[in-house]
């Protein structure tokens, strides 16, 4: 599948990278956490909605899924049954300005990878995004 020609698919070894997508509503997280993912060794595309994610032709590339829980439209949650139904197996990171730990320990019992409150640190993250891709390797 074809890839835009700004998002890296290898990294300066020539060794694929894991792509992480980011569905926030919050324009500053959109910004920031491709270039932080990337600094990370991962390829990463964001986007502004749950409806702008599902519409991303390359969707099944997707191994790591960044996704806030409250967003206008679809929530998290929601996108992440739309994505169960549909067949579409990504180890989900929930993100959340939101600090609850029975949210929290919510959206783990409804199969999340981890889930981050923000403002949340740079090894947290890299923390999560490799739980996260320990489920792929799992389920293989």
């Amino acid at each position: 599948m074809a890839t835009p020609a700004n998002w890296p698919d290898k990294s300066e070894t020539g060794k694929t990278q894991a792509l992480v997508a980011i569905v926030d509503d919050d324009e500053s997280v959109r910004e920031s956490l491709p270039d932080l993912l990337r600094g990370l060794g991962f390829a990463a595309k964001a986007f502004d909605s749950a409806d702008a994610f599902l519409a991303f032709k390359d969707i099944s590339r997707t191994q790591c899924l960044l996704l806030d829980v409250c967003m206008p439209g679809m929530s998290g949650p929601e996108l992440q049954q739309k994505l169960s139904s549909r067949g579409i197996p990504v180890p989900i990171v929930f993100i959340t300005a939101r600090a609850d730990e029975s949210v929290r320990e919510k959206l783990m019992q409804s199969g999340a990878a981890a889930c981050l409150f923000k403002p949340f640190s740079e090894l947290q993250l890299r923390a999560a995004v490799d739980a996260a891709l320990r489920q792929i390797g799992d389920s293989r």
